[in-house]
């Protein structure tokens, strides 16, 4: 098997070479079936035809006046968009609604129907920028959208993005579903087989995505995972502080990373069931502390540049013991690699063929869970919509009659 390795570029990016080469020419298919995607269930709900013209007016006038917009208008204006140019409209509304007193009412459905919309129209970037930037937009999807917009980017190949959207799964901690875990670990996995070149905010939101999904499997796919999240996140953690890796991460925070990494590496050897560690990650984790190990040296030697001198300072005394940790790492490394070997516990398949066994295996009986369970949540959304038409209805009749017992009094009091 070539070996897989992660190779650190100057500052802050960084070269990941391909886990697993013979992968590349599975890499433009995607894993969630037609009916999974299908529009149907979504499509199948009552209409609520409106003019966008109408909803747009409404909306300016009622701003201007520095009155609150319902989130029943928001959620009219995105289920009725028909054209991208619309989709474009729905943004500026979006925003305006997140910067408003109503904001914390922005309705599930409403981002699922965004989302959709998005998909439907070609914006599938408008969907990602408002997820990227969601304190901005308040578009904060539950799992079964999460899992659509993954599946969009894979279709095409775009792992990047599909990264992307992995990583705000992570931040939301929404790794609830077994189909979002099996979909962002292909994600994952099939993003580091293109070699990227990684940023250390990057590296840091790859090594927290394989790590918190790889905790949901006990199995030798989330080991892997575990090990080779553990590690990136030790790696940031060596060679820009423990700062650097909880910023911003839901991330206890605890010290030694590289630790935790060679922890997983014992709990392998130590178990009775038949888990193993792939190959490829013990070859990424042997490369890491070797890189590391030069680094190292060199920072002693003083052929750092100054820019990476900078970022030292930020390194406090804590920071420094646990780089003196690492010749401890890489002996013990050595110890658990030759007594997985001789224990038979290393696994010659690679971490992303692992990752499609997993989808092959447990992808279909995941999905139907999730369609009964998105069945459901369509009918409770549509019957929470009635409610709210119905109550608008009422407040609507309850205005007029108010209107017309002020007009009744007034022209009484005229006549008087």
């Amino acid at each position: 098997m070539a070996a897989s390795v992660l190779k650190r570029c100057v500052t802050t990016a960084v070269k990941i070479k391909c886990l697993s080469p013979s992968f590349s020419a599975r890499s433009r298919r995607w894993l969630l079936s037609a009916a999974y995607t299908d529009t149907k269930v979504w499509e199948s709900r009552e209409k609520d035809h409106q003019h966008l013209v109408v909803l747009a007016n409404t909306m300016d006038n009622t701003y201007n006046r520095n009155l609150p917009v319902s989130s029943l208008t928001v959620s009219r204006f995105i289920d009725n968009i028909s054209s991208r140019e619309e989709v474009d409209q729905a943004e500026y509304y979006l925003y305006k609604f997140r910067h408003s007193p109503n904001c914390w009412y922005l309705r599930d459905w409403t981002i699922h129907s965004w989302i959709r919309q998005c998909l439907k129209y070609g914006a599938r970037e408008k969907a990602l920028y408002t997820l990227k930037n969601k304190v901005q937009y308040g578009i904060f999807p539950d799992d079964f959208t999460f899992n659509l917009l993954i599946d969009s980017y894979i279709k095409d190949g775009d792992f990047k993005s599909a990264f992307s959207v992995v990583e705000e799964v992570m931040l939301q901690e929404a790794f609830d579903l077994p189909s979002t875990q099996i979909l962002s670990l292909y994600a994952l996995g099939s993003y580091l087989a293109t070699r990227p070149q990684l940023t250390v905010s990057e590296e840091r939101a790859m090594g927290a995505s394989l790590l918190i999904c790889g905790l949901k499997h006990d199995n030798t796919v989330g080991l892997s995972a575990q090990l080779l999240g553990s590690a990136l996140l030790g790696r940031v953690e060596i060679l820009n502080g423990i700062c650097a890796v909880f910023k911003g991460m839901p991330l206890s925070w605890a010290r030694g990373y590289l630790g935790r990494a060679l922890g997983v590496m014992e709990s392998v050897a130590a178990a009775s069931c038949d888990v193993k560690l792939s190959k490829d990650t013990l070859e990424f984790m042997n490369d890491l502390l070797q890189k590391l190990s030069s680094t190292s040296d060199s920072d002693s030697s003083g052929e750092e540049s100054g820019g990476e001198e900078d970022k030292k300072d930020t390194v406090d005394e804590d920071d420094q013991a646990e780089q003196a940790k690492l010749p401890q790492y890489i002996n013990r490394f050595k110890e658990l690699s030759s007594l997985l070997e001789s224990q038979g516990k290393v696994e010659s398949a690679s971490f992303q063929a692992l990752v499609t066994t997993l989808a092959q295996q447990n992808l279909a009986a995941a999905e139907k869970l999730d369609l009964e369970q998105y069945e459901s949540r369509v009918q409770a959304w549509e019957a929470e919509r009635k409610q709210l038409i119905q109550r608008e209805k009422e407040m609507r009749e309850k205005a007029e009659q108010e209107k017309q017992e002020r007009l009744a009094a007034k022209a009484v009091a005229q006549q008087v």
